[in-house]
């Protein structure tokens, strides 16, 4: 099984912070956020891992090859990125690392999840699973309406207030398809968003998107408040 953790932030929000730190690399009790979804993917199966960078790249580098001393096991594949090519660019740009995967995990490197991967890749079905959460408020989110079946018939990515009709907000966790590449390559661009641009236009399409409704902890880890929210939160979660 194998995974792209999206790594190329600026974590402007967390300034003056990650000034000196890439976003992915702050410290959470201790550790690195990075540290925590390698060794999560790692728990459940996950041994070839893509993480795409940008800003302070050396840094993420330096990290790695340290990690890996450490993980063996692990293989682990840098993409610096001179421009920014969006989430969605990113995997299509990377698309040969995943050929001979039917599915595999996007995981936005910003948040703390605990989240039980291989779970979520029980309720896979179609062409993308996307895990969700209860967001109190959705606005600056990426919101979620389904069916009983769990399968989405509505995405919005950061709704004005008038649009705000589910709470139920993306996580930033997928387990996608290799069909999503057909996907990519027909919509002929090069900077794609999952949020903005691929899941409403998959949606369109009548392709088959569902939800997974997360009972694990999650948190975006972007702002001072909620960067300090997390090393107390995570003493009380497993990783």
């Amino acid at each position: 099984m194998k995974a792209l953790i999206l790594g190329a932030g600026f974590g402007t929000r967390l300034r003056p912070l990650t000034d000196t730190i890439p976003k992915v690399l702050v410290p959470i009790a201790g550790q690195p956020l990075l540290a925590y979804h390698l060794n999560s993917l790692q728990k459940h199966g996950v041994h070839e891992v893509l993480i795409n960078t940008h800003y302070l790249a050396d840094k993420i580098s330096e990290f790695v090859e340290e990690y890996k001393k450490k993980n063996p096991e692990i293989k682990i594949t840098i993409a610096y990125e001179s421009s920014l090519l969006g989430s969605a660019g990113t995997l299509f740009h990377n698309r040969d690392f995943f050929k001979n995967e039917d599915d595999f995990f996007v995981v936005y490197g910003d948040n703390l999840t605990n989240i039980n991967y291989s779970e979520f890749l029980k309720a896979h079905k179609g062409t993308a699973t996307i895990a969700s959460y209860y967001e109190k408020n959705p606005s600056s989110k990426g919101i979620i309406v389904f069916d009983e079946n769990k399968k989405i018939n509505k995405f919005i990515e950061k709704p004005a207030e008038k649009d705000i009709i589910s709470n139920q907000a993306n996580a930033g966790i997928y387990v996608l398809n290799k069909s999503i590449f057909q996907h990519l390559e027909n919509m002929n661009k090069e900077l794609l968003d999952f949020g903005h641009d691929v899941f409403p236009s998959l949606l369109s399409k009548n392709e088959a998107l569902h939800v997974y409704l997360m009972s694990e902890f999650l948190l975006d880890v972007g702002t001072p408040e909620t960067y300090n929210r997390a090393q107390l939160e995570i003493k009380n979660f497993i990783f």
